[in-house]
């Protein structure tokens, strides 16, 4: 019997509330209401196996979200003192320990989850599914994709999991913005590495995203009056602060705003014309 995974056990005997599965040296019992009409000793009947509220074994034949070694977005139900509790489609909810988590989760969160089989022989959650995700998407430079953010990274940037399978990363350099765990993300793919894993902008080529960032700009100085309290000679992290975006981006920006006479740039300010 293996603990976490769909299998086909066969009937062996019939009680009041239920049917024992198995064999006669290795039996588990699936509930009574559960239990197909006219089952019979000897019938064969395709399960999962998991663990109730009081540690016992038992089968069910109800579909989980999710069966280990498998990936699924499941739902925060609860947060209780040890962890997170997490719906998957059966009666009990699957524990998240607060260790396994990549960022602290709170009820009603979706997070990208594998499951596991602890040291205690139940099943848990972890958010560490870095080395699970695949490398052989089918994606290409310049495709557009989607994805869930499964982990954050000061140093590297937002990784994500393409499809919820494919490992991609939002490099720092193309972070302009907070991206919490959990959260789904439509990008673009800049690079295919030699290993397969994705690199991602979700900022469109730069022909499109300068009209987008200019139409950005110019409605960020609408609210504020028609100026903005810097120029295009601003320190990078100000604009980053201010804007979300970087530098280089502001200035193209700028410049389109220029070209189309929209604007004037100041000594220490951008206004609009």
């Amino acid at each position: 019997m293996q603990l976490g995974k769909k299998q086909v056990l066969t009937v062996v005997k019939i009680v009041d509330f239920g049917v024992y599965l198995g064999s006669d040296e290795e039996r588990v019992l699936l509930p009574k209401k559960q239990v197909p009409e006219d089952i019979e000793v000897g019938d064969p009947i395709e399960v999962f196996l998991y663990k109730d509220s009081s540690d016992r074994l038992i089968a069910t034949t109800n579909e989980p979200e999710l069966k280990v070694g498998e990936l699924a977005v499941l739902e925060v139900a609860d947060v209780g003192k040890f962890g997170a509790f997490l719906s998957w489609g059966l009666e009990k909810a699957l524990f998240l320990p607060f260790k396994e988590q990549t960022a602290k989760e709170e009820q009603g969160d979706k997070c990208l989850v594998t499951l596991y089989i602890d040291k205690s022989q139940r099943l848990c959650a972890t958010m560490k599914v870095y080395g699970l995700l695949r490398t052989d998407s089918p994606y290409k430079k310049d495709d557009m994709v989607h994805g869930i953010v499964y982990d954050t990274s000061d140093r590297f940037g937002v990784f994500v999991a393409v499809d919820n399978k494919y490992s991609a990363l939002i490099p720092r350099k193309e972070v302009f913005k907070n991206f919490r765990v959990g959260t789904e993300v439509t990008g673009r793919v800049t690079a295919v590495k030699e290993d397969g894993k994705l690199d991602l902008s979700i900022r469109e080529k730069i022909p499109a995203q300068m009209d987008k960032d200019a139409e950005y700009v110019l409605g960020i100085m609408k609210k504020c009056d028609g100026k903005l309290p810097f120029n295009d000679k601003a320190d990078a992290e100000k604009i980053k602060k201010e804007l979300g975006m970087s530098k280089n981006a502001f200035k193209r920006a700028v410049g389109r705003l220029l070209k189309e006479r929209k604007i004037e740039i100041k000594e220490d300010s951008i206004v609009m014309k």
